[in-house]
């Protein structure tokens, strides 16, 4: 009932366990706090908060558009709607080394298992766009090296995302993610990996674990979580797909609504009243209010 009944820190702890086992952890993208709750439900290890999805939600393009305060505070709903960990991304860290400092201790804050900081310029764009442009290694390792420190729970996953595959190949990424790693990192994801055999690569080149990412119309091809297992991934996550599959139904449901003026026909494609109230646990509730305020007034 209310929020999560794990501590943000008990959270952080059981996550570093299983990312140290060397599992693959499946960790969907949730648009809002009700999202997440169907993604523990459905029994997967995580909950991803995208930093485009974010944007989106607040009718923004994902270009660096979003603040802290906004991205903490989405985080803070989202986290605390379940016992998942939840990871979150905090972009190029909302501005200078001092910046990146401050994210990470407002994120600890707000629940959150962990964070990445990328090293594209600020402002960054989304990381499936051509033209973008990364910071010198030196800007980077600053950023990862701040953020670590910044940390007052050990168990904060910081990890850090480079996105220089796009701009200057895999072999500079593969050198980027050995420096970031060497600044502190506790993980890494390389954004816009291509193909398998660059993930290998990636996995070959640290020894720290990986996150690939599986988001559709972008530059990476959409493997499977077994394909990316006997890569040696550690973490999977499809950021924007749950919201893309709501708004794709949601913009056909519009449509029949102008042209039949009824959603009759759609009625098996919703969420049905008694499974929402299932998923929000109003029995608990009543249950609680019940305690509360059943009494009776003597005459």
């Amino acid at each position: 009932m209310l929020y999560s009944t794990t501590a943000p820190a008990a959270k952080r702890a059981a996550f570093r366990e299983r990312l140290a086992s060397g599992e693959l952890l499946r960790m969907p993208g949730a648009f809002n706090p009700l999202s997440a709750r169907l993604i523990e439900r459905k029994g997967f290890d995580g909950v991803y908060i995208s930093g485009a999805v974010l944007a989106a939600d607040l009718g923004l393009p994902d270009i660096g558009l979003t603040t802290l305060s906004e991205v903490a505070g989405r985080g803070r709903q989202i986290a605390r709607a379940t016992d998942l960990p939840a990871l979150i991304d905090a972009d190029t860290g909302f501005g200078e080394p001092m910046n990146v400092a401050r994210t990470v201790q407002e994120l600890e804050d707000a629940g959150l298992a962990g964070c990445h900081i990328e090293d594209q310029i600020n402002p960054k764009r989304c990381g499936h766009l051509d033209g973008k442009q990364v910071v010198d290694t030196d800007v980077a390792v600053k950023r990862i090296r701040a953020a670590v420190d910044a940390r007052r729970d050990e168990n904060f996953l910081i990890m850090a995302r480079t996105d220089i595959r796009a701009a200057e190949g895999l072999d500079a990424a593969l050198d980027r993610a050995r420096a970031l790693v060497d600044a502190g990192a506790d993980a890494i994801f390389p954004e816009a990996m291509r193909t398998l055999d660059e993930f290998a690569a990636m996995r070959a080149a640290v020894d720290v674990p990986l996150l690939a990412n599986m988001t559709e119309f972008g530059k990476s091809e959409l493997f499977s979580v077994q394909q990316l297992r006997d890569v040696g991934m550690n973490l999977v996550i499809w950021p924007v797909s749950m919201l893309r599959i709501a708004m794709g139904a949601t913009g056909r449901a519009l449509g029949e609504l102008t042209a039949e003026g009824h959603l009759r026909g759609r009625l098996d494609e919703m969420q049905h009243r008694a499974d929402l109230y299932e998923l929000l646990d109003y029995e608990e509730y009543n249950r609680f209010d019940t305690s509360v305020f059943n009494f009776t007034v003597e005459r």
